[in-house]
């Protein structure tokens, strides 16, 4: 696939953002793993949303009411279907990532981790996917061990095979690292945490807006990402997790909505999802959410895909150019991040400088602090590329970068 062959111009004609200019100059946005642009039909179902059915959920009998449940439990099933689960029951609404996996680690972890138990964390992870794991060992005296990576930002398969003992009762990793982009094996990881029986909770925030996804397939019993990192609004993602597991858990929030019947005498909860689904929910964001994935599901994935790795081959390429250039995470299986440092110049001072040139990425240690002293660094730079970038805009980061270097030289 070459980077002729897929239709940019057309698919950058769907983002309004991306028509601007910064600082007189044309807008660069290598920003997409920490947040994407939104394509206007995203940003017009919003609109018609609260144009026309703008109510609550559930609760009345009224047509607006109608409408507008009818179209939040719609979006439910349109994530379903993209993480092909079994059944909506299986499909929780959070406000992302990070919410998904608090509420795993409140719900079930509290449940069924006690003292001697091991929760295995790759050091890979984002902040998300460390810190929840860590409060709820506090809460039950469980231990949280890190999976080690290798030097070029890989997880150490070995060392993870030597720490799956008996003893491990969660693995939590994530499909794609948000610092480096390296896809993680987390299919065979799976495999080898079944050997003990032990449940997988999967990150899949950055995997969602690359690869596609199925939950069956992979057999993970928690799967978990957000909206804003697909093309969607921010303030909303979901949760998957197996039904038998979801139907054992507590509830994690309480109160409308999430419940059967309440007296001073006691309260039974509602049945699944909606038992972890406490109060008014993000009703229009699930609007736009069923618009991202419906844009996403008219594009050609593996296209897109094969675009953006052509992106990430030409930035690599032109990273040899650069005088002091260090790329930091060379795996050879990853989505289109390229991290880097230049030698003599702090991360924080690169991603200033292109922004003063119209580019935007991002610096500092990308809430991956382990992973980062595990390097010996204290952040990098991080360009990210979409399906919507284009080869002009990689040309214009390294010209950017050397212009920076001169500065420095």
């Amino acid at each position: 696939m070459t980077l002729q062959a897929f239709d940019v111009d057309k698919i950058r004609a769907d983002f309004p953002i991306l028509a601007q200019q910064i600082r007189n100059k044309p807008l660069v946005y290598l920003d997409n793993a920490a947040t994407s642009q939104k394509p206007s039909s995203v940003i017009r179902a919003e609109q018609l949303y609260y144009e026309q059915f703008n109510s609550n959920v559930h609760r009345a009998a009224h047509a607006l009411a109608d409408r507008a449940t009818i179209a939040f439990e719609g979006a439910r099933e349109r994530v379903r279907q993209f993480l092909n689960a079994k059944s909506t029951q299986e499909i929780i609404w959070v406000k992302g990532t990070t919410e998904g996996i608090n509420l795993v680690a409140q719900s079930w972890g509290r449940e069924n981790l006690k003292t001697g138990d091991v929760i295995l964390v790759s050091m890979l992870e984002h902040h998300a996917n460390i810190v929840p794991w860590q409060q709820v060992a506090l809460q039950t005296g469980a231990e949280v061990q890190p999976v080690l990576v290798t030097p070029e930002g890989e997880i150490d398969l070995d060392d993870y095979r030597s720490k799956l003992t008996d003893e491990v009762r969660l693995v939590a990793v994530s499909h794609v690292s948000n610092a480096l982009g390296t896809i993680n094996p987390v299919a065979e990881m799976i495999r080898l945490a079944r050997k003990v029986d032990a449940k997988v909770l999967v990150d899949g925030a950055q995997a969602t807006p690359h690869l596609s996804v199925d939950v069956q397939a992979l057999d993970c019993d928690f799967y978990v990402f957000s909206s804003h990192k697909v093309f969607g609004p921010t303030g909303i993602g979901a949760l998957y997790g197996k039904q038998f597991l979801l139907e054992a858990m507590p509830p994690w929030q309480t109160g409308g909505e999430m419940i059967e019947r309440v007296s001073f005498d006691g309260t039974t909860f509602n049945q699944l999802p909606f038992k972890f689904e406490a109060g008014t929910p993000a009703i229009a964001q699930a609007v736009g959410l069923t618009a991202a994935l419906d844009y996403l599901g008219l594009m050609d994935r593996k296209a897109a895909e094969a675009h953006e790795q052509a992106l990430l081959a030409r930035a690599t390429e032109a990273s040899r150019d650069i005088p002091g250039l260090q790329l930091v995470g060379t795996a050879p299986t990853k989505v289109s991040v390229l991290s880097f440092n230049v030698e003599g110049i702090h991360s924080n001072d690169i991603g200033t400088l292109l922004d003063q040139q119209g580019i935007a990425i991002r610096s500092g240690h990308h809430c991956t602090q382990p992973l980062m002293n595990h390097f010996g660094m204290t952040g990098t730079a991080r360009a990210s590329f979409a399906f919507y970038n284009t080869v002009e805009e990689v040309d214009a980061l390294f010209n950017g970068l050397r212009k920076i270097v001169k500065i420095y030289a």
